[in-house]
């Protein structure tokens, strides 16, 4: 058997070659998302504020920043001693209290759906009787 032709070895060589780009471009085609820039979905925010002594509440949700959902929480609440209990941004938040007669007692929780937020709210509530006071979740 006697040597390759030159145009054996070329062909050869460029069938390689042409091999070698094939798997390069489809590399980069599939490595291109994870090489790419990331993107970020802007996250929309809520809160839900509490007057423990009263019992009152605000809440607030889909608002643009974490400040601006806290500031309407606590406005919704309408009472000097209110404070943010719950902050959550693209979730949800739950707020559960002892029932009425009993000491007073809140708890408050956020989870990714809202049944998540109340369940773990009443689960840190752990009277028999609690009850889910409020909720909010966002888009």
């Amino acid at each position: 058997m006697g040597a390759p032709s030159k145009k054996t070895v070329r062909n050869h060589v460029m069938g390689s070659v042409i091999q070698r780009m094939a798997l390069i471009a489809t590399l980069a085609f599939i490595a291109t998302p994870a090489l790419g820039k990331v993107v970020v979905k802007k996250g929309v925010y809520g809160a839900i504020a509490l007057q423990r002594d009263t019992g009152q509440f605000g809440y607030a949700y889909n608002s643009a920043t974490s400040r601006a959902a806290k500031t309407e929480a606590l406005k919704q609440c309408d009472h000097p001693r209110c404070e943010v209990v719950a902050a959550f941004s693209n979730a949800c938040g739950a707020l559960a209290r002892q029932p009425a007669g009993g000491p007073k007692g809140y708890f408050s929780a956020t989870g990714a759906v809202r049944q998540e937020a109340e369940t773990k709210a009443l689960r840190r509530c752990a009277a028999k009787d609690c009850e889910v006071a409020a909720w909010a979740c966002t888009k």
